[in-house]
């Protein structure tokens, strides 16, 4: 199953897991799907051909379920807004594998647990990302619904990131005066699940 669409989102910084669980209950929230692992690896050809454009091409395995997605260049404003094209792939390895024989090369690996949050009757989705450099939500759908949403939930548009997880976790080395590599979780890190 594939699928062709815009993607309208923004991030927002969240202190914990829990304390963005309760948030959102009291927001009026519920589960859509539960809280799951993603393993992500983002290609790139040794020139970093698809870096430089502004996109991204990325397999992700999460559960049973693997996907290839592209992601187009960000339009400026507010919202991180592109193009987003995404289908469902049989097998993880063999999407990488592929990809590796057209010339693309993994370069950058992110994990991240994720619970979708929704309401009934409204088209917005509310990602929770546990990441190694933090919890994040995400808000996807359209902009006037982001914005009702985060104010809501009581972020202000200052609040608003538009900055990919690639960037954050770069943020995130430098300030700690780490060299960066790939943004997996560390075995015992001690991760609220």
């Amino acid at each position: 199953m594939a699928k062709l669409e815009r993607e309208i989102e923004i991030k927002l910084k969240v202190t914990n897991a829990a304390a963005a669980r309760r948030l959102l209950r009291g927001a009026g929230f519920g589960v859509r799907r539960r809280r799951m692992f993603e393993d992500n690896t983002v290609f790139d050809t040794p020139e970093f051909a698809v870096v430089r454009n502004g996109g991204l091409l990325r397999v992700r395995e999460a559960g049973r379920r693997a996907t290839l997605t592209y992601k187009g260049p960000a339009m400026p404003g507010k919202y991180k807004s592109r193009e987003e094209l995404e289908m469902r792939v049989p097998d993880a390895q063999i999407a990488g594998a592929i990809l590796n024989r057209l010339g693309f090369r993994p370069v950058f690996r992110y994990q991240k647990y994720r619970t979708e949050f929704d309401q009934v009757r409204v088209h917005g989705v509310v990602m929770l990302d546990e990441t190694p450099v933090g919890a994040f939500l995400e808000l996807e759908g359209a902009p006037r619904w982001i914005d009702r949403t985060a104010r809501r939930l009581g972020f202000r548009e200052s609040d608003y990131i538009t900055a990919s997880y690639g960037a954050l976790y770069r943020q995130f080395c430098d300030a700690k005066g780490v060299a960066p590599g790939n943004m997996v979780f560390a075995a015992g890190d001690g991760l609220t699940r």
